[in-house]
């Protein structure tokens, strides 16, 4: 009898993980750079919501990251966290190799992790931004385009600054950031034939000053008043969770054409407006 029920409960337990195995096989899968904090933690709720089972990256926070992944398994989906450097190459390969053993495939890649503003790093490197903002992020889509599949989408998540670098002014101690961003979008853009060849598209979320992140606090020590200046400009300015929201709705959105621009908070016009009034 000991035997029989042995044999029975593992039966059960078999049937069970191969009832799990196939829910999650039909779940959509994510990959969200940055994913331990701000808009990145925000964008993998966001996902887990609507029912996508999410892999976020960090940079050193482990325990920052997996409170983020305990979260989104709330919704009912499954997590994988993986820490390192993507602009080192051999963190990034570990990267893709610990995502393609754990769901061998991907639905969307969300380009969220970014840096320039981190003095110590710019200091003992000054290519750091172009490395971080613009080659990472193109090494990562293009070693990530094998695991998409057809009707996948990449999204690189932005700012209004990067993307009217070169047409409206500058906060100096953002313009390096801004280039680099904008480097990396164009990096990008030239990779459509590429990704569309594979089914995937790419789309850009552009986020004005976005209340609660860290770039705004940042920039406020050189530049006092930046967000109420803006917040007059513009009226409310869109939160974490607003951003992450949109963020993963571009995701998930089927009928998004490649090259999109989704505008998060204050238009693009409404700042090259605002320079314009400034220079007269």
């Amino acid at each position: 009898a000991d035997l029989l029920f042995r044999v029975s409960w593992n039966r059960e337990a078999v049937e069970r993980e191969l009832d799990r195995m196939a829910e999650a096989a039909r779940r959509p899968v994510a990959l969200v750079t940055g994913g331990s904090r701000g808009i990145g933690a925000a964008t993998v709720q966001a996902l887990a919501a609507r029912g996508y089972d999410v892999a976020l990256t960090y940079r050193n926070k482990a325990a920052r990251a997996e409170r983020v992944a305990a979260q989104a398994r709330a919704h009912g989906v499954e997590t994988l966290t993986i820490g390192g450097d993507m602009s080192l190459p051999d963190d990034l390969a570990r990267l893709l190799a610990e995502l393609a053993s754990w769901r061998g495939a991907l639905d969307a890649l969300i380009l969220n992790a970014s840096g320039g503003l981190e003095r110590e790093a710019v200091t003992s490197d000054p290519g750091y931004p172009m490395r971080i903002n613009r080659d990472a992020q193109v090494a990562l889509a293009e070693g990530a385009l094998p695991l998409l599949r057809a009707g996948g989408m990449i999204v690189l998540v932005t700012s209004h600054w990067a993307v009217l670098y070169g047409r409206t002014p500058q906060l100096p101690a953002y313009e390096e950031v801004a280039r680099s961003k904008h480097a990396g979008e164009e990096a990008l853009r030239e990779r459509i034939p590429q990704f569309t060849a594979r089914g995937v598209r790419l789309a850009f979320v552009t986020g004005d000053v976005i209340e609660g992140t860290v770039t705004p606090r940042l920039l406020e020590r050189v530049t006092p008043g930046l967000t109420a200046q803006r917040r007059e400009t513009v009226g409310d300015l869109p939160s974490v969770e607003e951003m992450g929201e949109v963020i993963a709705a571009t995701a998930a959105d089927a009928t998004l054409p490649t090259d999109s621009m989704v505008v998060v908070g204050g238009s693009l016009e409404s700042m090259l407006a605002g320079s314009a009034a400034e220079r007269q």
